[in-house]
């Protein structure tokens, strides 16, 4: 391993014609000491499942050390070790509190910030979440704050819910208590958001490069060229490797753009980048993720593969129900047996994000090593609209691995609260929380 005696700032981007590329973790950006090498950056990662869980097909059987997968936790064996499963959990500010029916936005809307979200379509309040607390500090040493990307378009305003605005299903962020922070679907936009550099070139003529199937690549081929004569065989090879996938990524986008723009739908309004097919789409916004982790655009991200109250059929895999109206089940064991292998499928793009940010090296381990990816949901049973008996996946390298964890009504805002401190951000309270959530400590 060469490493320089004046080693590489992890600041250090490539920029070419109004494009700047961040670098992946290089050998080069270690001090000539390796043991004195820091470790990596913590990151925390929201993965969303909406309507809800089945949790006697969820729920391991054992409690304890030694995770027994549950059959819906199937996919995620590669990752036993470094999985903790906590069931359980309450959320006491998604209940009614006198205010009628809506949860399905109270509980996205309360999912984050363990607060209480206000019953209006227009006037809305619920409280800071998680993950923009955690993006105020660990965003001061990123270009980006945060990531909050989806696969529904979504909107700020109307009514979902009855009563409630969309704002509280549509999205899990919330910068102020009166601030949500939309998703994005569009995977052109997050690219530009995070490749882009709009100081210096008119965004409308970077579109109009890259809609021509032009590369970031080509803009900074030639500091790449002057960077990649500085620095060690290894790094070369994980700079080649990165490209690689920018320019993938790139790739399908286009290619997505192009089939989008010669087809005509009718019945309904597509943005611009978003694939026809989900499994495309969702792909594109796990890569997306890792590329903005891996070269240290943000540390902070939440996704939503459905916004709370999804209706979207799952065709794929041979259903054509809606999925909202099969969570009201109603006791039915074909339609809980129908939901059972929705959230089976849902679990298996958990398990392939988790891949992903495993085979992304990083210094000595991986991004996995270094991540906190949580995954869950803000329901309970769906068909009672239940706010407790919550579950959550909880993978990385930076809590300890292979359990189960009975919650016994714990709050879902003590687990925020250790998830934090987990990632270097130091609170005591979050909503209604009471302190960290000693469990996962032990």
């Amino acid at each position: 391993m060469m490493i320089p005696s004046s080693p590489l700032s992890r600041r250090t981007m490539l920029r070419g014609a109004g494009t700047m590329l961040a670098l992946p973790m290089l050998d080069a950006m270690m001090p000539a000491r390796a043991s004195a090498a820091p470790l990596p950056p913590a990151r925390l990662t929201i993965f969303y499942l909406p309507n809800g869980m089945i949790n006697p097909s969820f729920v391991p059987t054992k409690v304890g050390p030694g995770l027994e997968l549950s059959p819906i936790l199937k996919s995620l064996a590669p990752f036993k070790s470094k999985l903790t499963v906590v069931t359980g959990l309450t959320q006491p500010n998604g209940n009614a509190l006198g205010d009628g029916g809506g949860d399905h936005a109270r509980g996205a809307g309360s999912y984050l910030t363990a607060a209480h979200p206000k019953k209006s379509d227009s006037d809305i309040h619920s409280g800071v979440s998680m993950d923009q607390y955690v993006a105020q500090e660990l965003g001061k040493n990123t270009q980006v704050a945060s990531l909050e990307i989806g696969v529904e378009p979504s909107s700020l305003v109307g009514s979902c819910d009855p009563g409630y605005s969309c704002a509280y299903s549509g999205t899990l962020s919330w910068s102020t208590p009166t601030t949500p922070l939309p998703t994005v679907v569009n995977p052109r936009e997050v690219f530009e958001r995070l490749f882009g550099d709009s100081d210096t070139i008119d965004r409308g003529s970077r579109l109009a490069q890259l809609r021509r199937n032009a590369s970031i690549l080509d803009f900074i081929s030639e500091d790449t060229k002057r960077l990649t004569r500085k620095i060690s065989i290894d790094d070369r090879r994980k700079i080649d490797e990165y490209m690689t996938s920018v320019r993938d990524l790139e790739r399908r986008i286009q290619l997505t753009e192009s089939q989008s723009g010669d087809m005509v739908v009718s019945d309904m309004k597509r943005p611009m980048g978003a694939p026809i097919a989900i499994d495309d789409h969702i792909n594109m916004m796990l890569d997306l993720q890792v590329l903005a982790l891996r070269a240290d655009i943000t540390r902070v991200s939440s996704f939503m593969i459905g916004q709370e109250g999804s209706n979207r059929s799952y065709t794929q895999i041979g259903i054509s129900d809606a999925h909202h109206a099969l969570s009201h089940h109603g006791g039915d064991v074909q339609k809980i047996a129908k939901l059972v292998k929705i959230q089976t499928f849902l679990v298996q793009y958990y398990a392939k994000y988790l891949k992903k940010l495993q085979d992304a090296k990083e210094g000595d381990g991986t991004l996995l090593d270094r991540t906190l990816a949580w995954c869950g949901a803000s329901l309970g049973d769906p068909n009672l609209h239940e706010h407790e008996n919550l579950s959550l996946m909880l993978a990385g390298g930076l809590f300890k691995g292979d359990r189960h964890i009975a919650a016994d009504k714990a709050l879902l805002s003590n687990v925020m609260i250790s998830a934090m401190n987990a990632v270097g951000v130091k609170r005591d309270r979050l909503g209604d929380s009471t302190g960290p959530f000693a469990a996962l400590d032990a």
